[in-house]
């Protein structure tokens, strides 16, 4: 009964304090509805704390105060820069005002402009007409500034015939209109690719290949008209001349057989193909006579090379010193010579002094061989004698003829 009346009185007190609180919060006056949880939770303060929350109050002001100039300090920069932006947007104002008064003054000389606009207008029509006359012939003079990349790609594929065919056009075109710029700047243009062709057909016939490739080379480079028909031949025969030393130049000198079995070798299959081929081409030329036409132009160059051949055994030769190789070279020579006569180059008499100067020598230095065996045999005959003549003495010698008997008589008892 004590317990229940005892909470009842709690209870009581509680429901008093509160009442007290509400009453006392009602004659406040409150500044705003965010303050009235303040103010309650003030009421609900002892004495004590009442006194202290003054000084507390000071207290969180002065935290307060501090964080606030925390952050001011921390974000200064942004404070600069909105400063800045003001006085920045203030000063682009009064320049958009100045500027839109000077647009004002200077809107006459936009009418001035437009005029003037309008009559170069004009000129621009008229240059757009014949920009339109271009176009509709845009096609044809497409073609035409194509010819020199057309004539680049009939070269590099070997379409020598396409190539020579668009060069006569161009030829033609710079006949008819001799003041155009752009058909002469063409013309010059397709001359430099008709220069790269030739160089191509010249390189052509450095190489190895067979009549029919030289009657073709030889017909196109006719067709370009640069070289007159004394001029062709010297230069047919020149680039002959230089694949028959490009075949020596690969041949290995350090080998001396080897390298004068190939140098003949080559000198009977492609001298008398060359020869046999500057006939064939230039027959119908030298119906006349070929040396009142070319002054023995085939002659002479013929000539030159036999001289060269010759002139390289010469130094060669001296280096052989088997007399089976020479003989070998010699029957390989006079072989090469007599092929070569079908075509007028048999130069089997000059190679006899050659090799009769290198056999001689061979010859001279048999003699002398022989003469030096003729005498060491002589002094080993002499010295053989004398070994011989000891010998006997020493076995007609009593000890050493015993001697003689013992070691007979072991050896057949020898297994």
């Amino acid at each position: 009964m004590i317990e229940s009346y005892s909470s009842m009185d709690s209870t009581n007190s509680q429901d008093e304090d509160s009442a007290e609180a509400t009453m006392v919060a009602n004659l406040l006056p409150l500044a705003s509805i965010s303050q009235q949880p303040y103010v309650s939770e003030l009421l609900s303060f002892t004495l004590d704390r009442l006194h202290k929350e003054p000084e507390l109050l000071r207290v969180d002001s002065e935290r307060i105060r501090r964080q606030m100039q925390e952050v001011a300090v921390g974000n200064y920069r942004a404070f600069i820069s909105a400063s800045d932006a003001l006085v920045s947007i203030r000063e682009e104002v009064s320049f958009v005002d100045k500027h839109l008064e000077s647009l004002i003054s200077e809107i006459p000389k936009l009418t001035s402009g437009c005029t003037e606009f309008i009559d170069s207008a004009q000129q621009i029509l008229e240059k757009r007409k014949l920009n339109q006359t271009l176009l509709a012939n845009h096609s044809t003079l497409l073609d035409l500034l194509e010819i020199p990349q057309l004539i680049d790609t009939c070269v590099r594929n070997g379409n020598y015939d396409e190539a020579l065919d668009l060069e006569a056009f161009v030829g033609k075109l710079s006949t008819l209109h001799p003041k155009l710029p752009v058909i002469q700047a063409l013309a010059a243009e397709v001359r430099h690719m008709t220069q790269a062709l030739l160089s191509q057909l010249l390189q052509k016939l450095r190489s190895n290949i067979q009549l029919p490739e030289c009657l073709r080379i030889i017909g196109y480079i006719r067709r370009i008209g640069v070289f007159g028909e004394s001029e062709m031949r010297l230069q047919f025969l020149r680039c002959r001349e230089a694949w028959l030393v490009s075949i020596l130049d690969d041949l290995d000198q350090r080998n001396v057989y080897d390298y004068l079995k190939g140098m003949v070798n080559c000198y009977r299959m492609h001298l008398f193909d060359v020869v046999s081929q500057y006939r064939a081409i230039f027959a119908d030329d030298t119906s006349r006579s070929e040396e009142n036409y070319d002054g023995g132009l085939l002659f002479s160059w013929a000539m030159h090379q036999i001289t060269s051949h010759l002139n390289t055994l010469k130094v060669m030769l001296p280096k052989i010193t088997e007399g089976v190789t020479l003989s070998n070279i010699l029957e390989q020579c006079m072989y090469c010579a007599m092929g070569l006569g079908w075509v007028g180059l048999d130069f089997r008499g000059l190679l006899p002094p050659l090799f009769e100067e290198n056999l001689i020598v061979s010859v001279q230095y048999l003699n002398y061989f022989r003469r030096i065996c003729v005498q060491q045999l002589k002094i080993f005959s002499l010295s053989w004698s004398r070994i011989v003549g000891s010998h006997y003495q020493l076995l007609a010698f009593q000890p050493m003829a015993q001697q003689k008997k013992v070691w007979r008589t072991s050896l057949h008892h020898l297994p």
